[in-house]
């Protein structure tokens, strides 16, 4: 099965089944393809070509959150009676990504031609993971595409929403942390040395905290290459040791979950995901053990993963999902009550929801709460670090204006 990256670009002029004017673009294997892609949806082309790439370009990717718009612009399209291949055109056009806009004409190009939308979105597996489609088919064979999409759009938003409060509590003091740590390097490497050549001329004995920073500036202005590189690689190899190894994966997991502050606002999340999900495929009519394995894709830590599967199989061999929950013991109480009340009631994907929604506020409390009390532990580090530096430059000084 071919895929967006696999296909051509191509642009056409020609007229419609009204003998009007038209142009436009479209992606197909070859050139005759894309000429029988056009006379099916009743174009009767005169140029045909494939579309030139710039000498000079940098595509943009395709971020989740290009796709949760996407989607979120696709329900409501449909949800005002405008056909799903007529939708596709509304929302290209107000999209600003060049390399998403590409791939919304590929899927209207495939829909119109006789695909199913759930088909053509499978030809972009980077874009439209299984869970994504799943839904999808389920919309598309229940003849309820456009109450499906707006779930997704629902739950693709969330998700996202899920991540960014995740990112916001971690982007603010790493990014304090690298600039302090830009910052002291500039001191060291540039402004040490000054003094340095300064001291040199004392003829005294230092004091030994300055002869650390002394050392510190040398060792730096010697090396200070081979630790950017060095540093590079061992976040490269970190990233692809836990890409490459599940073994690695886990244990990062796994201890992630143990850090103090963090590892509640990362177990959290997870929760509020597993809640998520699982309400949005059960109720998009999915059958429960389909709806756990995908759940268990998205649960984005190993170790949930692990527990998700146990949970599909105990519930295969005919235990109720709060008692499958409750066995694996990395689940909260409040978690498994209301998937009891749930299951007793017939309303399980509603008490999931209202789980998810309960997670996601904890995450976003904790995340608040972090961010306030980081802020001043920032700052009391970058004060121990340039005031260090100040004072093991300034303490010389002080001694020789006592000696004096």
């Amino acid at each position: 099965m071919a895929t967006v990256a696999d296909t051509q670009l191509f642009v056409y002029k020609g007229k419609n089944r009204k003998g009007e004017k038209i142009e436009g673009e479209l992606r197909a294997d070859n050139l005759s393809l894309a000429k029988g892609q056009l006379r099916k949806q009743g174009i009767i082309s005169t140029s045909v070509r494939k579309k030139p790439k710039p000498l000079f370009s940098r595509r943009k990717k395709i971020t989740p959150a290009d796709i949760a718009l996407f989607t979120r612009q696709l329900a409501t399209m449909m949800k005002a009676g405008v056909p799903l291949v007529q939708s596709f055109d509304i929302v290209a056009d107000g999209v600003e990504n060049e390399t998403m806009k590409e791939l919304i004409f590929q899927i209207r190009d495939d829909v119109a031609a006789g695909g199913g939308f759930a088909n053509a979105l499978r030809k972009s597996p980077r874009n439209f993971d299984d869970l994504f489609c799943s839904l999808v088919d389920s919309g598309e064979t229940a003849g309820a595409l456009e109450t499906m999409l707006d779930r997704v759009a629902t739950y693709k938003e969330k998700t996202e929403q899920l991540k960014a409060k995740i990112k916001k509590a971690m982007t603010y003091p790493i990014a304090v942390m690298v600039v302090a740590i830009i910052v002291t390097a500039i001191l060291l490497i540039k402004v040490v040395p000054v003094f340095a050549e300064t001291f040199s001329s004392f003829g005294a004995d230092l004091p030994a905290f300055t002869l650390f920073v002394l050392g510190l500036s040398e060792s730096l202005q010697n090396s200070w290459m081979a630790i950017l590189v060095i540093t590079a690689i061992a976040i490269y190899a970190f990233k692809e040791a836990r890409f490459r190894s599940e073994k690695f994966a886990y244990a990062v997991d796994k201890y992630t979950l143990k850090v103090p502050i963090v590892g509640g606002i990362v177990y959290n999340a997870v929760v509020a995901r597993f809640s998520r999900t699982l309400a949005t495929t059960f109720s998009a009519g999915v059958p429960i053990v389909d709806a756990l394995e995908s759940v268990a894709g998205a649960a984005g830590n190993a170790l949930y993963h692990d527990a998700i599967l146990r949970v599909r199989d105990d519930v295969t061999t005919g235990i109720q999902l709060q008692q499958a929950i409750k066995s694996t013991g990395m689940f909260p109480i409040l978690l498994q009550q209301m998937a009891a009340i749930g299951e007793e009631s017939g309303a399980l994907d509603e008490m999931l929801e209202k789980a998810a929604t309960h997670y996601e506020e904890l995450v976003d409390n904790s995340v608040d709460n972090l961010t306030s009390l980081l802020e001043p532990m920032i700052m009391a580090v970058l004060g121990v670090l340039v005031g260090g530096l100040l004072i093991a430059m300034y303490l010389p000084i002080f001694q020789l204006g006592n000696v004096v």
